[in-house]
């Protein structure tokens, strides 16, 4: 496991600085060393105290680190005075460096003095292989203003006169961040969040710097962590009462979230499988129950059967195995129905017959409905159809039925938190089917 330094200060709050960079590296494989520079009484509202750690102390903690490891790469964060600055780049060792030009907190808090800037740039940009200022840190560091990707353009040639390779990001303004990289400009767009988050700017230097040592060259790094970042930030979330904070390990989370989902949804399809009588609510068409991660955003996060549940009698068989996106029907019907109550992960559609709603009405299930002929012209029938039951019934009902249409069969969804809930309501349905 490659090692990889971060100098930087620390985030009482958890959500940047050093302890961004530690579980940015963590996640991405490399063994994380850190040199602090200054301790922050800070949280996701605001930077309310800050305490230098002397110029003495921070060569200390890099001379440890260099008698010991055999750092591959580093980053540095908050570096708020001329003295910091100068014992950093005095004490760096020999190996690639990203400067992340951290002036002043997405909180606003200020991190970096005035008079520092021209020591960054002398001293310490000069000795980097990247510089990776947002927009208004840019604006600093170039002397001009930033307003368009050509302007953005511009800043990255005025800065790589420091010898560095410079990525002006474009969170600010439009998402798209620009490489400037040995006379050649580089891209990097993605959709821009309707939120801001606290930490992001930490991250994505940290993942760079994590896949530069790792062996990518830096056009590649950069790409990576551009990717990685968008992962955090799409997987934010709010700890505190302000900001929004990114998410270096929600990839690592999710994926094994979706292992957990598959597995659990397999023992609920094997009980399904087991239940006296199932064979009588499915449809023509098959049936399939699908399973969701927490916040799903897609059918991707959603598990079902392959090529769905069918019957042949009396017996009932699943035509393939669990796996995340293997529905469409029932998983757009989980998705919708989680937006509305985020407590519902799970769905399974059953053959439509009066006697099946009646049991579920005597049972005490809410029963909403949806009329496929007033689905609007280019809608998802599942998406709409839902949505429309649910703000019919002022909640997530148990049941959403419609009576088809030329061509489509009539169908019965039961809808619940989990497989295991969905399968008891099955097997409520079914004894009272039978009068018990």
């Amino acid at each position: 496991m490659k090692t990889v330094l971060t100098i930087a200060g620390s985030d009482s709050g958890g959500g940047a600085g050093v302890q961004a960079d530690l579980k940015t590296f963590a996640a991405l494989g490399v063994h994380g060393v850190s040199v602090i520079t200054s301790l922050t009484a800070q949280n996701t509202r605001a930077v309310e105290g800050v305490f230098d750690i002397t110029p003495r102390f921070i060569k200390a903690q890099l001379d440890a680190l260099h008698n010991d490891f055999d750092i591959k790469a580093a980053k540095t964060g908050m570096l708020s005075n001329k003295d910091i600055i100068t014992t950093v780049a005095r004490n760096i060792g020999d190996y690639p460096l990203v400067v992340d030009p951290v002036m002043v907190a997405e909180s606003g808090g200020r991190l970096l003095a005035e008079d520092a800037i021209s020591t960054l740039k002398e001293m310490l940009i000069t000795k980097s292989k990247l510089v990776t200022p947002n927009i208004p840190e840019a604006e600093v560091l170039s002397g001009t203003k930033i307003s368009s990707i050509d302007d953005m353009k511009k800043a990255c040639e005025i800065i790589s006169q420091l010898g560095t390779s410079v990525v002006v990001k474009g969170g600010h303004m439009n998402a798209t961040d620009i490489l400037y990289h040995e006379g050649r400009f580089y891209e990097f767009k993605d959709k821009k969040f309707d939120f801001s988050t606290h930490g992001s700017g930490c991250t994505f230097a940290s993942a760079i710097t994590a896949e530069l040592a790792k062996g990518k060259d830096l056009i590649n790094a950069v790409k990576s962590a551009k990717e990685f970042i968008t992962s955090a930030m799409k997987l934010s979330y709010t700890p505190g009462k302000g900001l929004r904070v990114v998410n270096p390990v929600g990839r690592l989370l999710r994926n094994s979230e979706k292992c957990t989902v598959i597995l659990e949804l397999q023992k609920a399809v094997d009980m399904l499988l087991e239940i006296k009588g199932f064979h009588m609510l499915v449809p023509e068409v098959g049936t399939n129950i699908a399973y969701a991660v927490s916040n799903p955003e897609g059918i991707e996060d959603i598990a079902a059967v392959e090529g769905r549940i069918v019957k042949s009698g009396v017996k009932v068989k699943a035509v393939g195995q669990v796996t995340m996106g293997a529905s469409k029907h029932v998983a757009k019907i989980v998705l919708t129905a989680n937006k509305y109550d985020g407590r519902i992960r799970s769905a399974i559609n059953l053959r439509y017959s009066r006697e099946i709603l009646e049991a579920s009405r005597n049972i005490g299930f809410t029963v909403s409905d949806f009329s496929r002929r007033e689905e609007p012209e280019g809608k998802s029938t599942m998406e709409w159809g839902t949505a429309k039951a649910i703000e019919k019934c002022g909640a997530v009902p148990d049941v959403i039925y419609d009576l088809g249409a030329v061509g489509k069969e009539p169908m019965i969804r039961l809808l619940g938190e989990n497989p295991a809930v969905v399968i008891k309501k099955v097997e409520k349905i079914l004894k009272a089917m039978e009068g018990g």
